[in-house]
């Protein structure tokens, strides 16, 4: 069964620009994914690569994705239930207990009126998964808008009216490190060589990252180097 970059990620060299931050996605939702519970609603959604195992959580009764008209195509077969304009929700007040949001907001103009616009269809102390790259290349242009920091976050958060913010990091210099070196690859214009230098330099992207293992959590100290954040911010109860 060919793989789906997603939540089995190849570490092959032709895939390094891609390993490093999706297996790091899958990782969080992975690790916060406990903590979800009734009507989870996928914001920007996409092929929905989460969908099967988030309704294996026994917490999860009912999944749905939510993607704007124009988004990326990854699958013909693949829809989300639901559409929208980027700016409002087609959905009343309080109609969900859970949002995720995967790599959404470095590409909202306003964050300030996405997260407001989360915030009103969550329920009274409903939980929003995030993600967003911080060491990535433009993608999706011109739509691609911002590139945040853990305190920059934190502030738009708590201005939004969300409470019990959690803001991690996937990693530290180590695997900002190896993401490059993948990009680089990838992205540089090698021709017929890039698969040499490929091969050469995964082993060392794959050494970068065991070494970052040992490094966490990050910390958010001058001089470090995070390669992405991702997070939970609720909703308050009153």
């Amino acid at each position: 069964m060919k793989p789906d970059n997603f939540t089995d990620i190849p570490k092959t060299w032709d895939n390094m620009s891609m390993y490093v931050i999706r297996s790091s996605i899958w990782k969080a939702v992975q690790a916060c994914a406990s903590k979800f519970s009734g009507h989870l609603l996928d914001v920007g959604c996409g092929r929905k690569p989460y969908r099967q195992y988030l309704l294996e959580n026994k917490f999860i009764e009912r999944y749905s994705g939510l993607d704007i008209e124009s988004a990326i195509v990854y699958e013909e077969h693949v829809k989300p239930e639901y559409t929208w304009d980027g700016v409002t929700m087609p959905f009343a007040d309080n109609s969900f207990d859970t949002l995720m949001a995967t790599e959404v907001l470095e590409h909202c103009p306003d964050p300030h009126v996405t997260i407001l616009e989360m915030k009103r269809v969550l329920k009274p102390g409903g939980l929003l998964f995030f993600t967003v790259p911080f060491l990535w290349n433009l993608h999706e242009v011109p739509h691609d808008e911002y590139r945040y920091t853990p305190f920059a976050l934190e502030r738009i958060f708590k201005e939004c009216g969300m409470v019990d913010i959690e803001i991690n990091a996937h990693g530290g210099w180590d695997m900002a490190m190896a993401q490059m070196i993948g990009m680089w690859v990838t992205a540089t214009q090698f021709g017929k060589k890039r698969k040499r230098w490929g091969k050469l330099l995964n082993p060392v992207m794959k050494w970068l990252l065991k070494r970052d293992v040992k490094n966490h959590p990050i910390k958010f100290t001058d001089g470090m180097m995070i390669n992405g954040l991702y997070g939970l911010a609720k909703k308050a109860t009153n």
